[in-house]
């Protein structure tokens, strides 16, 4: 992503921040809906995705153009999200609601509370192995021949009474991953879950459960390295044979012995 992406999206998350710092939980929620709504939205009628990401169209006809056409038919929050959204120049249609979409999440996952975050950054990521470790599974969600609705009721059957609403909900979201797979969406969602709780998403495989202190020295050793508060999430993985292999943003830390093995094997070839 480039300097400029970033930045864009960056303001997007404090144009959010602003809006909904006095909303309550409730409307916080939906604000979240309501902005996946308009995704759908622009997802289904391509012209008017052009229409308010069309460089060639001043900013402020393009706010015009989106308060004219949602004011009043969505939550005022989301009308104001939607607005400072498309007074952004977008590299195209697809970047501007992948961001949209990006603060959907963000607002429900504020709705949520300081209290469910880490309880849901955790079912998803579990959810999302589940389905990353289950072949038939993985097909049957990812299949865009069957029904939608299908697809998200049976995602809301293996996670009821086993996951909090705000779990479902975002699980259901992310079968309808428009470009992106059910995985990665997930990923994404539990990235945000803990930027959510100001920390930097670490997961971390090992061959072997690792023992409550373990872990602790473990995230310790991460926040220090990292200069933040970490998130750690664990994969047990019993191909590594031993070890530990750490993904923290873009660096990999690697100190399996399966890795230590795979490097070793390719001296020889």
């Amino acid at each position: 992503m480039s300097s400029a992406a970033e930045d864009r999206l960056s303001a997007l998350d404090s144009s959010l921040d602003s809006i909904l710092a006095s909303g309550s939980g409730s409307e916080q929620g939906q604000a979240g809906s309501d902005l996946f709504a308009v995704v759908d939205a622009l997802d289904a009628q391509p012209a008017l995705r052009r229409a308010l990401t069309d460089p060639g169209t001043p900013e402020e006809a393009r706010a015009g153009i989106a308060r004219s056409l949602f004011e009043g038919k969505i939550a005022p929050a989301a009308v104001e999200l939607l607005v400072a959204a498309v007074r952004f120049r977008w590299s195209g249609g697809r970047t501007f609601t992948v961001a949209l979409e990006r603060q959907a999440v963000r607002a429900q996952l504020r709705s949520i509370g300081s209290a469910g975050l880490e309880e849901t950054e955790d079912e998803l990521f579990r959810f999302g192995r589940l389905v990353d470790s289950d072949g038939a599974l993985r097909s049957t969600l990812s299949d865009r021949s069957a029904p939608l609705g299908r697809r998200q009721d049976l995602v809301s059957e293996l996670l009821s009474g086993k996951a909090n609403d705000a779990t479902i909900a975002l699980a259901r979201r992310a079968v309808a991953a428009r470009q992106r797979t059910f995985a990665n969406t997930i990923a994404g969602y539990v990235s945000l879950a803990a930027a959510e709780r100001s920390r930097l998403l670490a997961t971390v495989r090992v061959a072997r459960p690792l023992e409550p202190g373990q872990l602790e020295r473990l995230q310790q050793a991460l926040s220090r390295q990292a200069g933040r508060e970490i998130s750690v999430q664990v994969i047990v993985d019993a191909e590594l044979l031993g070890g530990i292999r750490v993904e923290l943003g873009d660096e990999v830390i690697e100190g399996t012995v399966a890795g230590r093995l795979d490097q070793a094997r390719r001296l020889f070839e």
